[in-house]
């Protein structure tokens, strides 16, 4: 078997699976390292196919999985991160720690990981927590239809245990909700409306 059968499905960005062991999280070109990511069905079952990162080839009915972990003090309030400015997407804005979960990774995994990449906690070491809820999106006609897992945890935390992800954050802070709330009146704190509720748990 040659594992992962090529690179791409034509021009598409999908990537065949063949009868290699699962899971794969990146396939080794000659040039370099590309991280995959499964395909979902609209039921969030994996499909048995890959495609690359942020390659949108996704047919409608297709999916990709992403995470997001809010990480919340025992005094109410929540640690937010600033992206950075040089972010193609929504640079500057406020949000929450999470990524897409790479091919093979389970949810709380990645939540995890990218937690864990971005702001140097281990969620294994919160107080309590966990998975709270799920979400679709579906962008049709342009390949990026998502589906994202929620979850909450609470750490007794301060700013000397924060080691930020230099190249995705620019900055972070313990914010309140009434802080929280009025960034995405102004419109620059991310998936707010989605996620709202995680919020008042």
């Amino acid at each position: 078997s040659r594992g992962l059968q090529g690179l791409c499905d034509g021009d598409s960005g999908l990537v065949q699976r063949a009868s290699a062991p699962y899971p794969h999280r990146n396939i080794r070109s000659k040039r370099k390292t590309i991280e995959c990511w499964d395909i979902y069905d609209a039921n969030k079952n994996r499909t048995g196919r890959l495609m690359k990162r942020n390659d949108w080839c996704l047919k409608d009915g297709e999916y990709h999985l992403s995470v997001l972990g809010v990480v919340a003090r025992p005094d109410g309030r929540y640690l937010i991160t600033k992206r950075v400015m040089t972010k193609a997407w929504a640079p500057g804005w406020w949000e929450v720690s999470g990524g897409a979960a790479q091919a093979g990774e389970e949810s709380a995994d990645a939540v995890r990981r990218e937690v864990l990449e971005e702001t140097g906690l281990d969620v294994n070491d919160a107080i309590s927590g966990g998975y709270m809820f799920s979400y679709k999106r579906e962008n049709p006609g342009e390949g990026d239809n998502y589906f994202v897992d929620i979850y909450r945890y609470e750490m007794d935390i301060d700013e000397s245990d924060i080691h930020l992800q230099e190249e995705e954050t620019d900055g972070f802070k313990f914010a309140s909700l009434s802080e929280i709330r009025e960034l995405a009146s102004q419109g620059i704190f991310l998936h707010y409306d989605s996620i709202a509720r995680v919020f008042e748990a």
